[in-house]
């Protein structure tokens, strides 16, 4: 109930009080009699008349001035339309799910081009969706959201298709600049974090030839607080604090030559990069270690969910450990473009690149179990959603309790790098019909050659000993619970790894090359008779895919090799598969009067699978353990998943950019990757000390899925400045529970409910606005043992913006992000059934694997547009 008052009193005071004001410019020329509505006003109404406008089902976020994107990240500007939910990751909006559909079947495109993208995580998969983190809200002009889909849209997308947008030159003023700065801070990350972003844009005087360059910086240090638990280590519960420096850097630059009405030409170039270096630190309280604990209660799992320890010994010392990274990913794309508009026909051809790099440039460890480590003592109650620490001694620890040389771990020196990378040209081609209610013909093709390239390096380390006041400053928080530890110094931590390696070793179990070369065939008609209108096509896709892999074949290691690398070859393998499909399409639209709109279309669309699942991997050979061998079989050959595709939509439009909607839309989705586990199966390859008895998932296109649900909307502007708008967005999507470890017949990352709520007011000198989104739990699937399957708790952030116009050409903002601290809540969901399917009883029955402190971020900023 608290929650629930601080909200409504915080919507009530920043919607209704007469103090929040900000500016609904309305600029008049007498000679054309023309109002433009800009501010808060004019965004929603451009997008609205986009979504009028539009044959297909599309929604749409506007920027309707420069530097005037609604809000500061665009992650969370997308959740904000109906039917789009948003996945947060390190204090941003990262992933993008579109109803109900996983994260990766999201197409997002620029400017109509696919997008390269990876993460700075090496140990986080690889996959089809993008990530948001890296794109500043600054540089981009609008968004928009194809649920529906149609020929000429590029195939990949069951969820929905994300066409992000960059202003062009010719479309703009001569001699349009603006220059933007912001300082924020957080309730955790309480160092002030300086963003600065600009943009210039000419044209010469006949409009013939134009250049826009746009540039954003950010530079600041994230903090995250909070509890893991692991808990297969005797009872391990771990305080951590995670610290990452995200420094962010973007460039955007367009060329336009339009030499004539009819031609034009333009070049498009577009830099992502994201420095991430981070820590990691973790103090292990181990909660069942010694004679002195008791156990009040157990879960289904057999897990302690309620201990107390007492007497403490030297038995319950802590540990800690501190993980080193240097990260980075970056994404930079190049796109030239030519029109021709020709006597009764249109021609536009494409041809560019997009890469990506990213992963983990090198990873190093910390760690501390001396005799002289504090003790734990205390109670942990794991009963609920998040746990509960209370200690009767302080586990808090000083550079007293740790050795005073200390050296990097050699077992965790690494590095992860991964790339991703795309070769297109696209040629459309478009014919104005007059054949009954035929007005269009457009037909086109596009060719893509994709690679995906993933490597692990090991480093051969003699450690380099060091003191223990270099590698450490100071003292923090770690956790949220009030513990300090020493704070590590990671260019320090770096330095001493670096001299510590002797040489890199490729790891080949981590190594993986895939390539798929697509090419696809499209024809759509457009027609229109009167109310009616619309299209319909097919698109044909072919897909050749490769995997090259070392394979693992029982090799006799050469001397020297590393433990990794036992019995896999020494060089690698190449196969191949290839597969095609047509896809149909169609669109009606019908005004059933000036305010009333009936849409509805039907398709198939594809996602095609995860590159993990295209991979064959191992685990568990030439280790310490018996009766650990897993292989996984992935193919390079499994077919994309096909859904068929519905909607039907009412909508009512009244006034200027009011609107009521109800959507109703289905998905059933075919050849879903589902996976067959056998254990105790033989695979002519003998474990030294397992033999051949191996556990073997084979991955195959088995499964149905299906989703439906409902979008309603509403937004409507009053006379005196206030304006509401809200949506709602109901799923049901059930997903076959055999594609996934944990066995649960859920979508990754799909809530069944998600709400917006908008109030705004607005005069011509103050705005503000009170957004709050909502979405319930839902599934996170990140891969990999130690990660895993858990289920994100129900999230609600309530965002307040505050803008002031003080003169025709200068703006101050004032935002205030997540201001009610919503907390970020994961648990087990698994039952403790999915232990035959690799699931580990952490994140099984409910038990609280991780949760972090929640934090508000406040930034102010101001503009300057010339």
């Amino acid at each position: 109930m608290l929650k629930r008052n601080k909200l409504a009193l915080s919507i009530t005071a920043a919607v209704l009080g007469g103090s929040l004001a900000a500016p609904l410019a309305i600029a008049q020329e007498q000679a054309l009699e023309e109002i433009s509505v800009t501010g808060i006003r004019g965004a929603l109404q451009d997008a609205v008349n986009i979504k009028r406008d539009a044959t297909d089902l599309v929604d749409a976020v506007s920027a309707e001035d420069v530097g005037k994107f609604p809000d500061s990240d665009v992650g969370e500007a997308l959740g904000r339309i109906p039917g789009v939910t948003v996945g947060r990751a390190f204090g941003q909006g990262a992933s993008v799910s579109i109803r109900g559909a996983a994260p990766t079947m999201t197409l997002t495109q620029l400017n109509g081009q696919n997008v390269a993208s990876t993460g700075w995580f090496d140990n986080i998969p690889v996959d089809r969706s993008f990530n948001y983190s890296l794109l500043p809200a600054e540089l981009i002009g609008g968004i928009e959201v194809y649920k529906s889909s149609r020929a000429d849209l590029n195939e990949g997308g069951i969820g929905g298709t994300v066409i992000v947008k960059t202003r062009k030159p010719l479309d703009m003023d001569a001699n349009t600049a603006w220059i933007g700065t912001t300082a924020r801070v957080g309730t955790i990350s309480d160092d002030v974090a300086p963003e600065v972003s600009g943009l210039y844009s000419w044209k010469n005087d006949e409009e013939t030839f134009g250049v826009l360059v746009a540039a954003a910086k950010e530079d600041r240090e994230y903090v995250r607080r909070g509890t893991e638990s692991d808990y297969r280590w005797s009872g391990d519960v771990a305080p951590t604090t995670f610290l990452q420096d995200q420094e962010r850097t973007a460039l955007d630059l367009t060329l336009q030559y339009a030499p004539t009405e009819q031609l034009s030409f333009t070049l498009h170039a577009m830099s992502l990069e994201m420095q991430a270096d981070n820590t990691n630190t973790s103090l292990y309280l181990f909660s069942l270690a010694g004679d002195n604990v008791t156990c009040h209660s157990e879960n289904a799992a057999g897990l302690c969910t309620s201990s107390t320890t007492e007497n403490s010994t030297v038995a319950n010392k802590t540990f800690n450990q501190t993980w080193g990274r240097k990260s980075s990913m970056s994404s930079d794309t190049f796109d030239f473009n030519t029109e021709y508009e020709g006597e009764g026909f249109r021609l536009s051809a494409n041809v560019g690149s997009t890469k990506a790099d990213g992963g983990t440039d090198l990873t190093t460890n910390f760690s501390h179990f001396t005799d002289d480590m504090s003790l734990w003592q205390g109670s942990i109650d794991a009963t609920g959603k998040e746990i509960v620490i209370n200690p009767t001694l302080d586990p808090s620890l000083t550079l007293d309790n740790y050795a005073e040389m200390v050296n990097p771990e050699g077992w965790a020196v690494a590095s992860g790098p991964v790339e991703d990378e795309e070769t297109y040209a696209q040629l459309d081609l478009e014919f104005d019909l007059s054949v009954g209610m035929l007005t269009a013909f457009k037909t086109g093709v596009r060719w893509t050659d994709h690679d995906v390239n993933r490597s692990k390096l090991r480093g051969v380390v003699t450690p380099e000993m060091i003191a223990a006041s270099k590698v450490y400053s100071g003292l923090f928080e770690v956790g949220q619970h009030g513990f300090t530890a020493p704070k590590p110094n990671l260019d320090a931590m770096v330095a001493v790894t670096r001299d510590s390696i002797d040489r890199w070793v490729e790891e080949r179990a981590g190594y993986s090359a895939l390539n798929e070369e697509n090419t696809a065939l499209y024809g759509m008609f457009e027609f229109e008779s009167g109310a009616l209108s619309g299209n319909f096509g097919l698109r044909y896709i072919s897909t050749d895919a490769s995997r090259t892999q070392y394979d693992l074949d029982g090799t006799e290691a050469k001397d020297g090799e590393i433990a990794a690398n036992i019995g896999y070859a020494y060089s690698t393998s190449t196969y191949s598969a290839d597969y095609s499909d047509v896809l149909p399409s169609a669109s009606v639209k019908y005004e059933l009067s000036e305010d009333w709109v009936l849409r509805a279309s039907a398709s198939q669309t594809i996602s095609r699978p995860n590159y993990d699942d295209m991979l064959v991997t191992y685990s568990g050979f030439a280790d310490d353990r018996t009766d650990n061998q897993t292989q996984r079989f992935g193919s390079e050959g499994l077919q994309p998943m096909k859904s068929t595709n519905a909607d039907i939509a009412l909508e009512y439009y009244y006034g200027d950019g009011n609107l009521v909607s109800a959507t109703y839309f289905v998905k059933s989705i075919d050849d879903f990757v589902t996976s067959e586990i056998l254990i105790n199966q033989q695979i002519g390859l003998a474990d030294p000390k397992g033999g051949d008895n191996w556990a073997v998932e084979t991955l195959k296109n088995a499964g149905g899925a299906d989703i439906q649900g409902i979008e309603l909307q509403i937004q409507h502007a009053f006379d005196n400045g206030f304006g509401v708008a809200a949506n709602y967005t109901y799923t049901d999507a059930d997903a076959p529970s055999e594609a996934f470890m944990d066995q649960l017949p859920l979508f990754t990352e799909s809530s069944e409910h998600a709400y917006n709520l908008v109030g705004y007011w607005e005069n011509d000198t103050f705005s503000a606005r009170a957004a709050y989104n909502f979405r319930s739990e839902y599934l996170i699937r990140d891969g990999g043992y130690w990660y895993g399957n858990r289920m994100h708790d129900d999230y609600g952030s309530l965002d307040l913006s505050f803008y002031w116009y003080a003169t025709d050409n200068l703006d101050v903002t004032f935002e205030a992000i997540n201001v009610l601290e919503e907390d970020d809540i994961q648990y087990g969901a698994a039952s403790a059934d999915s232990s035959a399917t690799g699931m580990k009883a952490p994140l099984q029955e409910g038990f609280p694997a991780w949760s972090f402190a929640g934090e508000a971020v406040y930034q102010l900023g101001a503009s300057y547009k010339f």
